[in-house]
């Protein structure tokens, strides 16, 4: 915490004030299965956007296809949201209607 001295009193006496500062709030980008996005697709998702390696981007793929959903990275509000906006373009150009969510992690 920063120390901030109280300016404007009119006291002459100074005082301080604490400031808290706090991590911003993160959030989980979630990919939920459906019957028509291919694998190869939301690997390939997977490696452009979310930056993961090939055979990480395959394991997050499976756990997606195996349990319905799959957290695939957490990050702060705007990085989260860009990254499923992009995502989520991406496949509406390949015609795919992949669902991506973001939830307060």
């Amino acid at each position: 915490m920063a120390d901030i001295p109280n300016q404007g009193t009119g006291t002459g006496a100074a005082t301080k004030q604490r400031v808290r500062i706090e991590e911003p709030q993160q959030y989980k980008v979630v990919f939920h299965n459906d019957n028509v996005t291919t694998m190869e697709f939301v690997t390939e998702v997977l490696r452009s956007v979310f930056n993961k390696p090939a055979d990480e981007a395959v394991a997050l793929m499976m756990r997606v296809h195996r349990e319905g959903h799959a957290v695939v990275g957490v990050y702060s509000y705007d990085v989260a949201m860009t990254k499923t906006s992009m995502a989520t373009t991406m496949a509406r150009q390949e015609g795919f209607p992949l669902q991506i969510t973001c939830e307060p992690a």
